[in-house]
């Protein structure tokens, strides 16, 4: 292995349309920023199931991004769709087939925001599908202000690996949601909650780093963001 680990970092794609009138790709910058400076080398996943096991042979580490759409609620066994469930089945489909071949494999994944909801459902667990239909006195987890500035403070389980990365016992962090999880599934720890009692974190202890997050950490809104890039880098070696 070089000195810097390949990390895999999933891409969001886009019908034809505003930017391009083809099908495109997007990942913003920072999330390629913070794997560089943790010490990884980056690099973006396109859409494939099919190459899935290719590009896990060559990868240390995948992150499985966030963006602005759901996984679909029959993946978790709900009877219906909340009418603001948003699909990308595409990507669905490939991001699980890296991240089910990632943990086959123990191979160190980090899920962000959607990837982190798709992580618990990977690992049988259940989602909120509409955060302000289902939580009495919820926060806004969709935030109006930028997304380098927190939305509110979430509580880190003592003990957790969350725990032992950042150091703390609260992170900062911002918010850009309106589903979360509900189950978090068989084996899997809560590491994180935000004041309503909304899951802002999971881990299963079962593999050697298995961490998602509901926040987006590649901001770097809290001191402790940067040390779960680092971690993940770190547990590649």
């Amino acid at each position: 292995m070089s000195s810097r680990p390949l990390i895999g970092i999933t891409l969001d794609s886009e019908e034809p349309g505003g930017w391009s009138r083809y099908p495109w790709y997007a990942l913003r910058q920072n999330y390629a920023g913070a794997v560089a400076a943790a010490g990884g080398l980056p690099i973006a996943l396109p859409h494939d199931s099919g190459l899935a096991e290719d590009w896990l042979d060559r990868l240390d580490a995948l992150i499985v991004t966030g963006g602005a759409f759901d996984i679909d609620p029959a993946m978790y066994g709900a009877g219906s769709r909340h009418e603001t469930v948003v699909l990308k089945e595409g990507r669905t489909a490939a991001e699980l087939a890296l991240l089910r071949g990632a943990l086959a494999r123990d191979m160190p994944v980090l899920g962000i925001c959607g990837g982190e909801q798709l992580m618990a459902v990977a690992l049988g667990g259940t989602l909120i599908q509409h955060i302000p239909d289902s939580v009495p006195g919820h926060l806004a987890h969709e935030q109006k202000t930028r997304h380098d500035e927190p939305g509110h403070p979430v509580a880190v389980t003592p003990g957790s690996l969350l725990a032992r990365i950042s150091g703390a016992t609260g992170m900062m962090v911002n918010t850009s949601h309106h589903q979360a999880v509900r189950d978090a599934g068989p084996g899997v720890v809560v590491n994180a909650l935000a004041p309503d009692g909304v899951v802002e974190g999971i881990e299963d202890p079962r593999y050697r780093f298995c961490l998602g997050v509901q926040w987006h950490p590649e901001f770097h809104t809290d001191p402790g963001d940067a040390l779960i890039f680092r971690a993940l880098v770190e547990a590649c070696r």
